[in-house]
């Protein structure tokens, strides 16, 4: 890419920007380096990385980036058997431990939304944790090596304190003595090239006996190392000597461990400085609400609502451009300060950021191209040095420009064939354009030209577009309306600002009638593209609504099924528990009646209370999510009056008694109903049950009692007991029960009688006579 695009268009501004967020000087080092690329796979994995980076934000907000220091130099300098300070040392340790918390936190970030990019490059974080803490164990946070980094430290440092009390302990002896006191400027010990020492006056320089070390810049004080402290400094030097070397020699073997570890700590510091890049990045496409755009490398270009990055967003004003589909030229006219340039800049300044891997502020399914190569020739670049006119320099541009094009560039010309005769500048522009639209080459031009007009309009390949302009404001509102090419809106200007009306109205007499066809042609069309902008834009609101709608729906909807199963669940395990609790009550129930059975010597039989067992069981409620109705078999012949049949939907059996089209009567016990034919399902005839004739009476074999006792029940159970008997005395032969009910309080008596006066197969009922019992039973007569 040529660095004049690059600065014509201000991409420098774009880089420091992103240099500006990083966190590291390692960060910023590679933030340096942006740079666009024509290279499509590579401009798609640029993009797909700070789109991760988004996620990452979106998704755990701040990024642990602290700590990270710029170690290369000096581990390539432990990699060559030198030795690190303690400092480096510190930078080092700290550096690992931020590369081992940033992997860590993308290790996470990655189980709630893979980021494959992220974790190549988090991959590549060594965790030395082994080393930073042998690095630590010698090394304090303030970059100086612990007394405790080895034995011999300690003890030397032991010893040197032990120094420096006896030399301050002579010192502030001598300090203190009434004869040295009047030698003294102060009362002070200081020190002087690392030797103690005290200011005397200099006129006592021959009564102070020691060592000079420094004199006061007015030359009235000396600072002397007394001669009784010398012995005990020179003792404290040695120590000091002894301290640097174990130090020397503590430091050489922890850079020897570094300089192990160099290849390792090389990869991280690349992989330190990209992801703090990625973030960089990231950050400043949150500032400029930017979006990924949708890269291709055949030069289509689809950007709605594109926002020049370097303008306050609080008076951006956002634009439509496309290019590369349907034409590869556009012109783009209108009046000065219209925006034309700002729009050519804000297309050729997007492309470079992309191809650079940076999101672009537009909205979302912007389309966008990479390019071998950006020229622009964009403002007043006149030389005095070379003494160009505004016509030479631009040409001079545009000459370099068509040497190097072809169909892979984008060019972009502000102001194209300005600066010399209209006539000629105009002729000149559209011989330029048709030289780079017969080469395929992807062009914005803009221009003040009406011919150039007529020229986009004729042409294959090519179209008109314009900045919408106010005439009521007389303020341009930068929105480019792409198929309408601009008009002069000379005489409407010229009205506002006062021009007397007569004047303009001359002025248009001298126009001729194509001349005003074509201007009102224009002014139409530019009305109804802001009205189709307009009701473009309203869709695309509605359109966003619909979705945003949609998604709350269909969370609403997942949330509305996991709720329901979440109470499906807990209503199966209530009824499961409901069941086993009913199980163990039977069971304890039966047991009750066998010990009672076992003490009234066999009143109950045994068969008996298995068969009440079964029936508690069979009363356990099936649990199932979904009960589907069973469809009906077709029957192997038609169905005829007398057949067995299983009522599928009912779950029922009986026969059939009439048949009249599809309607079927059948009997069902002692109810008779009408059902479907494709409700029923043909089963073999039943054998007929062993029965015992009886006069007339037909009766089931085992014996059915003509009393019911309901004596100790509620209304409710009594009820229950009673259906039943009636079933089994219908069903016995027989006509008459007799319920003992008991007198008591009435209830269950008043209760029974209210049950028996709505049941279809009671005939009557009373009380019982003298000798039946009186008013403690009723005597039902069946139908």
């Amino acid at each position: 890419m040529n660095e004049r695009v690059l600065r014509v268009l201000e991409y420098d501004k774009i880089r420091d920007a992103v240099v500006r967020l990083a966190s590291s000087s390692l960060g910023k080092a590679r933030a340096e380096e942006l740079y666009p690329s024509s290279d499509l796979a590579e401009v798609e994995s640029w993009q797909q990385l700070t789109e991760e980076g988004v996620t990452v934000y979106r998704l755990r907000g701040l990024i642990p980036l602290g700590g990270i220091h710029d170690i290369r130099s000096s581990v390539r300098r432990a990699a060559l058997g030198g030795i690190l300070d303690a400092h480096e040392m510190l930078d080092t340790a700290d550096t690992i431990m931020a590369g081992r918390r940033l992997k860590k936190f993308l290790q996470d970030t990655n189980e709630e939304q893979a980021m494959p990019g992220m974790m190549s490059l988090a991959e590549l974080l060594p965790e030395l944790k082994q080393l930073e803490d042998d690095i630590r164990q010698v090394v304090d946070d303030n970059g100086a090596v612990r007394d405790t980094a080895s034995s011999d430290l300690r003890r030397i440092r032991s010893e040197m304190r032990t120094q420096q009390a006896r030399i301050k302990e002579k010192l502030e002896s001598i300090i203190r003595t009434p004869s040295y006191q009047k030698m003294l400027q102060d009362p002070i010990i200081t020190q002087r090239n690392d030797r103690y020492c005290v200011p005397v006056k200099v006129e006592y320089r021959g009564s102070f006996d020691g060592i000079v070390h420094d004199q006061s810049a007015s030359g009235s004080t000396l600072y002397i190392e007394p001669a009784s402290v010398v012995r005990l400094a020179n003792a404290l030097r040695e120590l000091q000597i002894k301290e640097e070397r174990e130090v020397q020699r503590i430091l050489q073997e922890l850079s020897a461990l570094v300089g192990q570890h160099a290849a390792e700590l090389q990869d991280g510091q690349e992989a330190l400085a990209e992801l703090d890049f990625i973030f960089a990045k990231t950050t400043y496409a949150r500032e400029l609400r930017a979006v990924r755009p949708q890269m291709n490398d055949q030069g289509i270009v689809r950007v709605k609502r594109a926002r020049h990055p370097l303008i306050d967003p609080s008076v951006v004003v956002p634009s439509d451009l496309r290019l590369g589909e349907d034409f590869i030229l556009l012109v783009i006219t209108g009046p000065n300060t219209g925006g034309k340039t700002v729009t050519l800049k804000t297309f050729g300044l997007l492309t470079l950021m992309a191809m650079s891997g940076l999101h672009v502020p537009t909205d979302d399914d912007s389309v966008l191209s990479t390019f071998d190569e950006v020229f622009a020739d964009i403002g007043d670049e006149q030389s005095i040095e070379q003494s160009l006119s505004t016509f030479s320099s631009h040409m001079t541009n545009i000459v370099q420009i068509l040497e190097k094009v072809d169909f892979r560039s984008l060019v972009l010309f502000d102001e194209l064939g300005a600066g010399t005769d209209p006539t000629e500048g105009a002729a000149l522009a559209m011989s330029i354009l048709d030289f780079l639209k017969e080469r395929g080459v992807r062009t914005v031009a803009t221009t003040h030209y009406s011919e150039l007009k007529g020229y986009a309009y004729n042409e294959p390949n090519a179209i008109n577009a314009s900045v919408e302009f106010d005439v009521q404001s007389l303020r341009p509102t930068y929105r480019l309306l792409i198929g309408v090419p601009g008009r002069s809106n000379a005489f409407a200007i010229s009205e506002r600002l006062g021009l007397r009306r007569e004047i303009i109205e001359h002025a248009q007499s001298r126009l001729t009638t194509e001349d005003v066809a074509v201007d009102e042609l224009i002014r139409k069309l530019e009305q109804n593209q802001v009205i189709a902008n307009q009701e473009r834009e309203q869709a695309e609101t509605l359109r966003r609504e619909l979705d945003e709608l949609m998604e709350e729906f269909e969370k609403e909807k997942e949330a509305f099924y996991q709720q329901k199963d979440r109470m499906m669940e807990r209503a199966e395990a209530e009824a499961r528990k409901a069941v086993q609790k009913a199980e163990q009550e039977a069971a304890e129930i039966v047991e009750e009646l066998r010990r009672i059975a076992a003490e009234e010597r066999g009143q109950i039989k045994e068969h008996r209370l298995i068969e009440l067992r079964k029936e508690l069981e069979g009363k356990a409620p099936k649990l199932k999510r979904e009960a589907k109705k069973p469809k009906a078999q077709p029957a192997d012949r038609p169905l005829q009056s007398g057949d067995h049949v299983s009522v599928v939907h009912l779950g029922q059996k009986g026969h059939i008694l009439e048949i009249k089209g599809n309607q079927v009567l059948i009997q069902i016990g002692m109810i008779k109903t009408k059902v479907k034919k494709d409700q029923l399902e043909l089963l073999a005839p039943e054998k007929e049950p062993t029965r015992t004739i009886v006069g007339r009476k037909q009766v089931e074999a085992k014996h059915v009692s003509m009393e019911l006792d309901l004596r100790g029940a509620n209304v409710e159970e009594g009820i229950y007991a009673i259906d039943k008997k009636i079933d089994d005395a219908l069903l016995a032969g027989l006509g008459t029960l007799h319920l003992i009910h008991g007198k008591g309080t009435g209830a269950l008596r008043t209760g029974v009688q209210e049950y028996l006066r709505t049941h279809r197969q009671v005939k009557s009922y009373r009380y019982g006579v003298e000798g039946e019992g009186g008013n403690g039973v009723t005597v039902v007569t069946l139908k």
